[in-house]
């Protein structure tokens, strides 16, 4: 008996050898489809080359593709574990043609590969066309199905349509009948919902194009796209009409029934069923990039979780279950899909973290329900006032309290859900709106209201297309932005980071597809609402950008890339500063732009120059180390006890992205083996050696208490480096010196000049003790009986006076001196007096009388010496005799 992993394989072995690109499947979250929330379909990541915008060098294709249905206009959800065939998760086998093969082709492959391949019994096998569809039904009858069983169908489930206009076509079916044991009719029939009939094979036949006024014409490019459900043709070949009878649904069936204690195919089955389905659908959303949240893809993943995780508690599991199927499923899977066990570790994390919180929550949200319920008559509805209470406080979304109910056989006032949710949100306006914030920020509750929270897809793509929800100039909600004009569009989802946590917003370009050469340029991304709207900065370069506008959005990658460079060396450097200067560092914030980054950090004084060669070596140790940049999601608390840094002025939610890089030195780093581990929602470097080169700039006081470091990194550090570089080899052409011999070529320099300024201060005294030429008179008079010599000098700096005052002192053995220096048009001043005559006279009161003729004021020092300064040094012979009168009495 085939697995499903054989399956698959003999699948795109077969196309393989039939000329086709054996492409791997997409991510989970479209890239290309802005109208979808999950990828729910082969043909999504082939759109492009559908409607001819883009081509690639093949085609043919076939693939496996990883498929979500779990949201939206596709939503199993509810069914899941019921039913036979419903499921989140599923792998969609699919062969395409990009104007390549048609119908003469396609329906052979389709027919060869079933009949002879998988060896199913053509007998039990019937087809439908489109009742128009003429040629296909003769393709049928000429590969060997009898008319009799080729059912024309004349509704849309057999014509396919991309949109209201646009690509389309005729569709053609491949059903099995299980046999007349199980109840069902044909397609077409009146029973045929029923099981008998199963659909295994659906091919498009993509030949027309549709336009407004319903009119079609023939595309030039005619195309196939084809699909079967892995699990179904599973299921087919393995005996059964359940997709949860396949080896790989058994196995994790066997697996949940291990891990809680409970017979795996007993009356309990559902919840086993429940979990191995869920568990499928979260721990490949997980590792496509989605976490879960309250908003856009984070909530339905969250949703999903919270659902396996309570059929787990009716199996009466105590403690986490879903983590523990996480290497079964690896082992089952990981081998088509390598991003499972690239992702095994966080995929475990997220499960056992959501699990635990929600766990804690469960039974009393599980209590108030069955509170709640005990009071209602026979087969109420439960009131949407306690449906919300359970979601707002206990975090039951709401299918899960419907799941609850089905159980129960009652059903949710959903109106009244709605109107309660709606009230909490106009609460939650008013509250904001008092907050002193501008008034027209508003607008952004909403489009919060109206077109829900921008789904970030920015961590691992820095292109996707979106569906602009609203635009917004000056506050206002407009319906366009023509060419020459600015203002802010919303899209549903977006590459672009919003500024936050120190890291600018991005930039980058908006195209419409419908037009390409609509260009809008993003100067600048910024959070509004709370954080759940991205809003983009924008000046349309030409056409018009309009509400519902299909656009591709694209993040300035150059750019982009010198911010992450930034961004992670910030975490490198703030662990390097915190093992240099000690654990009190802790950072007081942060800018991470494209040219440079700069923190601020607890610290009282100036850093060495040591310490800040130090930090620099560390840091780039660390970026020469090259190892990986991971990412985990947990607790506030959990990240805390782990040792993980908190970034200055965010706030956190009940879960946080938690970023490590490098590999600490034994017996250090914050988990002992970890360099650096912080709360950031940042985007960063994939390996620390993408980081490139670090250099400081400097380090200079922010606060009281807080220093700053600015820095470069990448090609700007580079650049610094050079230009320095350049400097040392002009000053050494200047210096007449090899670049190696500047330093000590600039010592002596420096050396010859201090001896030089010491003779020249020595030839001035000299000249002044002299009272040469331009010095005044250097004769000593009596004044009251006190010899005193008064001078006003030029040449002479203020620092000089002391010791020609001294001098002068020496000769006179007794009496008083003045001199007055002329500073560049000021005046310094100072005064001396023998120690014989300090009980007669001060020096303080001498430089006091002078200065204040000098248009200075006070003076001090001791009374036989003291210094004072003036505004003015050309009243020095009114402030020589200022200073004559206190000698005078």
């Amino acid at each position: 008996m085939p697995t499903l992993n054989d399956i698959r394989s003999t699948f795109l072995n077969y196309f393989a050898k039939q000329g086709h690109e054996v492409v791997a499947s997409s991510p989970l979250v479209p890239r290309n489809d802005p109208t979808l929330m999950f990828v729910n379909s082969g043909m999504v990541q082939f759109k492009n080359l559908f409607t001819g915008v883009e081509t690639r060098d093949y085609q043919r294709a076939t693939t496996a593709q990883k498929c979500v249905r779990a949201g939206g206009k596709h939503n199993d959800l509810d069914n899941v574990g019921y039913t036979a065939r419903h499921h989140t998760f599923f792998e969609m086998l699919g062969n395409f043609s990009f104007g390549d093969y048609f119908k003469n082709d396609a329906i052979p492959f389709a027919w060869e590969l079933i009949t002879k391949e998988f060896g199913i019994d053509k007998n039990r096998l019937l087809t439908t066309v489109y009742h128009t569809d003429d040629e296909a039904f003769e393709i049928w009858k000429k590969v060997g199905v009898p008319e009799d069983r080729i059912i024309r169908i004349a509704t849309n489930d057999n014509f396919w349509q991309m949109g209201p206009t646009g690509p389309c076509g005729p569709c053609t079916e491949i059903f099995f009948d299980h046999g007349d044991h199980i109840w069902g009719g044909p397609p077409g029939s009146a029973e045929e919902d029923g099981d008998r009939f199963i659909e295994i094979w659906n091919i498009v036949f993509m030949q027309n194009e549709q336009f407004e006024d319903g009119s079609m014409v023939e595309l030039d490019m005619q195309s196939i796209d084809t699909g079967m459900g892995l699990e179904r043709i599973g299921a087919l070949l393995q005996g059964s009409h359940d997709n949860y009878d396949t080896d790989l649904f058994k196995t994790l069936i066997e697996a949940s029934a291990d891990a809680t204690g409970v017979d795996p195919y007993g009356e309990q089955n559902v919840h086993h069923r429940v979990i191995a389905d869920h568990l499928r659908s979260t721990s490949f959303l997980i590792a496509d990039g989605v976490m879960p949240s309250n908003d856009g893809r984070g909530y339905v993943l969250r949703r999903i979780m919270r659902r396996a995780m309570r059929h787990a508690h009716l199996l009466g599991a105590k403690d986490p279950v879903m983590h523990r199927l996480v290497p079964t499923l690896v082992q089952l899977m990981g081998a088509q899909y390598s991003e499972l066990g690239q992702a095994q570790a966080l995929i475990e994390e997220t499960l056992l973290l959501e699990e635990t919180r929600f766990k804690q929550t469960l039974d009393r949200g599980l209590k108030l329900l069955d509170d709640e319920v005990a009071g209602l008559p026979e087969g109420a509805a439960l009131p949407g006032e306690a449906a919300f209470k359970l979601y707002d406080t206990y975090g039951f979304p709401l299918d899960l309290t419907q799941d609850a109910l089905r159980e129960k056989g009652r059903t949710v006032d959903t109106d009244g859900f709605d109107a309660a949710m709606a009230e909490q949100k106009a609460k939650a306006r008013a509250a904001w709106a008092g907050s002193g914030e501008s008034a027209d920020q508003a607008v952004w509750f909403d489009v919060l209201d109206g077109a829900g929270a921008t789904d970030f897809l920015g961590y691992d793509t820095e292109k996707a297309e979106g569906q602009v929800a609203a635009l917004i100039i000056d506050g206002v909600l407009v319906d366009k932005i023509d060419r020459g004009g600015s203002g802010w569009i919303v899209v549903n989802q977006t590459p672009f980071y919003g500024e936050a946590g120190g890291q600018v917003g991005d930039t980058g370009v908006v195209r419409r597809l419908e037009n390409r050469d609509d260009v809008a340029n993003v100067e600048d991304t910024k959070k509004f609402a709370d954080g759940k709207i991205y809003a983009h900065k924008v000046s349309v370069a030409s056409g018009t950008l309009s509400k519902g506008d299909a656009v591709e959005l694209e993040v300035n990658h150059v750019r982009r890339t010198a911010i992450r460079a930034n961004h992670s060396a910030t975490h490198l450097l703030h662990e390097a500063l915190r093992e240099t200067l000690g654990d009190h560092v802790a950072q007081r914030g942060s800018l991470n732009a494209a040219d440079r980054l700069r923190f601020d950090f607890s610290h009282s004084k100036a850093l060495s120059r040591e310490e800040i060669q130090k930090v620099e070596r560390e840091v780039n140790a660390f970026i020469r180390q090259n190892s990986a940049v991971e990412t985990r999601i947990m607790t506030p608390d959990d990240a805390r006890e782990l040792g993980a840094q908190a970034l200055f002025g965010e706030k956190y939610g009940d879960e946080v992205r938690v970023v490590s890089m490098g590999k600490a030195p034994t017996g250090k780093g914050q988990d002992g083996e970890t360099w650096s581990i912080e709360l950031c929602g940042g985007t960063h470097v994939r390996q620390t050696g993408d980081i490139g080169t670090f250099v400081v700039l400097g380090d200079s006081a922010s606060s009281a208490g807080v220093r700053r470091i600015e820095a470069l990194t990448g090609d700007e550090a580079l650049r610094h480096l050079s230009a320095q570089d350049q400097r040392l080899g002009q000053i050494a052409v200047e210096l007449k010196a090899q670049p190696d011999d500047v330093v000590s070529r600039v010592k002596s320099l420096l050396d010859e000049r201090k001896a030089l300024q010491n003779e020249v201060a020595q030839l001035r005294r000299d000249l002044a003790m002299a009272g040469g030429s331009g010095q005044g008179g250097a004769e000593a008079r009596d004044v009251n009986g006190v010899p005193f010599l008064a001078q006003a000098l030029t040449g002479v700096s203020g620092k000089d006076l002391p010791a020609l005052i001294d001098e002068h002192k020496s000769r006179l053995g007794s009496g008083a001196v003045l001199l007055i220096a002329d500073a560049g048009g000021k005046a310094a001043v100072a005064a001396g007096v023998t120690s014989d005559l300090i009980d007669k006279v001060s020096a303080v009161d001498l430089v006091r009388a002078a200065v204040s003729e000098l248009g200075g004021k006070g003076g001090g020092g001791r009374p036989d010496m003291a210094q004072g300064g003036g505004r003015d040094a050309s009243n020095s012979d009114a402030a020589i005799k200022a200073a004559e009168q206190v000698l005078g009495g």
